[in-house]
């Protein structure tokens, strides 16, 4: 396959090999498309995996994105929904996590890998540490009740000033 490099942006994004067919085979991220796709077909010590995909290769597509970030969530939803045959990774069906905010009469913040739409989800969240620092601060400044069930008196979360306690109707 002969690929015009000049003609890939420079631009974060995704890229999809496809084979004579017309079937994706392959879908990576690149924060430069032109530098990651040319990679492929100047190095020298390709695994055997890969040197088998390349010689399927017979069309390339790309998508421009934002960022890097972006074309790493794009590449995620791409992969489960082509299941391309050379990507082992990411086809699992764990997707990236969402804060939910509850519908309760006093709501909760929790953790949500479901994205229907009758949920009030704020994320995605591609690193589990900001999603924490992201749940903690709120809870903290909002003072959000963190107990699934209502106790029957104020927990000590109420006690040490973190907790608004709608449990005793505070």
């Amino acid at each position: 396959m002969e690929i015009d490099f000049s003609s890939l942006p420079k631009n974060p994004g995704c890229y999809l090999y496809k084979d004579k067919s017309g079937k994706i085979i392959y879908i990576g991220k690149a924060k430069n498309l032109k530098k990651r796709v040319s990679s492929y077909f100047t190095k020298k010590d390709l695994d055997e995996k890969t040197k088998a995909m390349l010689s399927k290769v017979c069309s390339l597509d790309f998508i421009i994105t934002k960022s890097e970030l972006e074309a790493l969530l794009l590449e995620n939803n791409l992969i489960k929904k082509h299941s391309p045959k050379y990507n082992i990774l990411l086809k699992d069906s764990k997707s990236y996590a969402y804060l939910e905010l509850t519908k309760e009469d006093f709501p909760r913040l929790i953790l949500s890998r479901d994205k229907s739409d009758k949920k009030e989800l704020f994320g995605p969240f591609t690193s589990s540490a900001s999603r924490d620092e992201v749940m903690t601060l709120t809870n903290k400044i909002f003072r959000l009740r963190t107990c699934k069930r209502f106790p029957k008196r104020a927990c000590l979360r109420y006690s040490l000033g973190i907790c608004s306690a709608p449990c005793i109707n505070k």
